[in-house]
Order: structure tokens, then C-alpha cells, then sequence
């Protein structure tokens, strides 16, 4: 297993095999994600073209299995932004993360947490950013698709000193498996001060 990170465009030749990663992981619960590729291309071109992005892959030899992004929240889309504004914190201040996603035998190894770790150290290095953000789609606890024995994560994010937010939502769309067309879906967001930030 090696970890590498990638700024911005240098991730072009991996980005076929992140595409194919989030397609394949999102699939499962809680997000369910029907994976669309013309999608997958117009959200990964948003991370490239950010020369302060950062992609940290997870290679078995020449295999990517995980990854994992990052980006300055004012290069984020508008629905990222929104609730960022709506709270009044300058879009400058935020470092933030897009996916972790990591195929299931490759979980319990570590590998979450040195993705959170390079994606927090980047935003240390890259200086003025003083918090860390992501957002995470919620499902309910009685949902019938849920699966027996399914743990979220928060009490990881937790322990990583991440604090969920209330009221920090945004709202994507994205067709379901087994749908006919996509639907909207509510993420809800979580915060952390930016120890050491410059």
C-alpha cells in the first residue's frame, strides 16, 4: 500500500480511476449513488483545475482504491458554498473536504485517518485557512435500505475533533439505484478549528 497526493491537475492521469472509485463506493449505503460518469467528470474537473486542491490516492501497486480530496472552499461550487455564507464565515477561511472513499477490503488499516491528516496538513501548509469542513449525506434511522449492523461515522469524525453543524446544510441531487430520476439529497455539514494554521 502506498499514500500519494497530487496538487490540482497533476491527479489527470488518475482521474478515470477516482471517477470509477466514487462510483463504486457511493453505490453502497448511505448514499446510494447511482454513479453517472458525464457527472463524475463535471465534479473531479472542479478539484483539477484548483491549483490549491490536493488529491491523496491510496495505490495497491498501479491500483488506485482509495481517495480522497480537498479544496479551498471559495474554488467550491455555489451549493458548498451557500451555507458558509448564509453563517457569515468568509469563504476564505475554509479548507474543505470532498470525499473519502475507500474500497471495503482495504478498510480498518488506517487509511481514513491518513487521509484526514494530508488533507490537514496541506491546509496548515497552504496557509490563511482557519477551519476544516466537510459535509456528509444524512439517511433516516428507519429507512427499511439500511443495512443490519451499519455504523456511521461519526464517532470517527468525532474523535478527529470534527463538530456537527446544526444548521450547515446544502442540497445536491443524484439519482438513487433503482431510480427512475435524481432526487434531491440533504448533507449536512461538520466543522474543526485548524490547529497550527499560519
Amino acid at each position: 500500500m502506498e499514500i500519494r497526493t497530487f496538487a490540482g491537475a497533476a491527479v489527470a492521469p488518475h482521474l478515470d480511476a477516482v471517477a470509477a472509485l466514487r462510483i463504486a463506493v457511493f453505490r453502497d449505503w448511505p448514499y446510494l449513488y447511482d454513479g453517472d460518469a458525464a457527472y463524475e467528470a463535471t465534479y473531479l474537473a472542479t478539484y483539477a483545475r484548483s491549483p490549491r486542491s490536493l488529491f491523496v490516492l491510496a495505490f495497491d501497486g498501479a491500483r488506485v482504491v482509495g481517495a480522497s480530496t480537498g479544496i479551498p472552499l471559495a474554488d467550491e461550487t455555489e451549493a458548498f458554498q451557500r451555507p458558509f455564507r448564509a453563517r457569515g464565515i468568509p469563504l476564505g477561511d475554509v479548507f474543505y473536504f470532498g470525499e473519502s472513499v475507500l474500497l471495503p477490503a482495504y478498510r480498518g488499516r488506517g487509511i481514513g485517518h491518513a487521509f484526514f491528516d494530508a488533507r490537514e496538513d496541506w491546509a496548515r501548509k497552504l496557509g490563511g485557512f482557519a477551519l476544516t469542513a466537510f459535509c456528509a449525506v444524512e439517511r433516516a434511522a428507519a429507512d427499511p435500505r439500511r443495512p443490519a449492523g451499519y455504523r456511521p461515522n461519526d464517532a470517527f469524525w468525532n474523535k478527529r475533533g470534527y463538530v456537527r453543524q446544526d444548521d450547515m446544510f446544502c442540497e445536491l441531487e443524484w439519482k438513487e439505484v433503482g431510480a427512475e430520476a435524481p432526487v434531491p439529497h440533504r448533507l449536512r455539514f461538520w466543522l474543526r478549528p485548524l490547529e497550527g494554521a499560519a
